[in-house]
């Protein structure tokens, strides 16, 4: 089974800021990835689109109506029209002027100082549209031992293997209906063809961690943990990753690998 290098390379699991330091910059914008690179995360959570006129963009949600407070959608939405949206005054005052970023903005904050986890926002059918320009974004900023790509749907991650069967893979479930009930404890890997696993956390017993980690090997990368002391039980399960919107309180739990 391939695993990412990182996952095998680091002594401990890895922390992942969840959209960037979300509880303390409105998320998925530059002001939270940097945050997250002043803090020292290790690793990054993101969450990308397609725009109307092409661009790759990182954004989560599926309309406006929750950051922006207007109808609309990414998918609907030129790039200009976007870049005169503000994404961080819903944060506070302070955050006035955020915008939504381009994944290419992202990697030039980032670049290799961190390890990132991408997350393909697609409910439909792939088209392979928006795997194809993920894999040439990542190829283009030389980040490919730096990433794993995931989504809850696995016709997408599946669709990303077939671009860049190099690049690990992982499939993300929950108990939400807004699942299939059939995808809502992980069979989407085998549609997918995933080498990780990326449960929410409350899914994680020691029963899971001994069955899948242990007997089945994979690396377990869950969300969303901010309370420390669930955190430090996942760990001594001995999960591969946990992703937080508090990186930053929990990084004094990670063995180095939180830096």
């Amino acid at each position: 089974m391939l695993k990412p290098n990182f996952f095998i390379d680091n002594n401990g699991p890895l922390l992942f800021g969840h959209r960037g330091c979300s509880h303390a910059a409105p998320e998925n914008t530059l002001a939270a990835f940097r945050l997250l690179k002043e803090n020292g995360i290790p690793g990054v959570e993101l969450d990308v689109r397609i725009c109307a006129t092409g661009e790759m963009v990182v954004f989560h949600d599926d309309d406006f109506k929750r950051i922006f407070g207007i109808e609309g959608t990414i998918e609907d939405t030129t790039f200009e029209a976007l870049q005169k949206l503000d994404a961080g005054i819903h944060k506070g005052e302070q955050f006035n002027g955020e915008r939504v970023p381009l994944m290419s903005e992202v990697f030039e904050l980032l670049e290799n100082t961190v390890f990132y986890d991408i997350e393909l926002k697609n409910r439909q059918k792939t088209t392979g549209a928006q795997e194809a320009e993920l894999d040439r974004l990542i190829k283009k900023y030389g980040l490919e031992s730096n990433c794993i790509v995931s989504s809850f749907n696995p016709l997408s991650v599946n669709a990303f293997r077939k671009v860049n069967h190099r690049i690990s893979r992982a499939v993300i479930y929950s108990a939400t209906k807004e699942l299939p009930w059939f995808l809502r404890n992980g069979e989407g890997r085998y549609i997918s063809r995933s080498s990780i696993l990326k449960p929410e956390h409350i899914k994680i017993t020691r029963r899971f961690m001994c069955w899948y980690s242990k007997f089945l090997k994979y690396p377990v990368l869950t969300w969303t943990v901010d309370d420390p002391a669930r955190a430090e039980e996942l760990i001594k399960m001995g999960v591969s990753g946990i992703i937080s919107n508090r990186p930053e309180d929990l990084k004094h739990l990670f063995n180095g690998n939180g830096k």
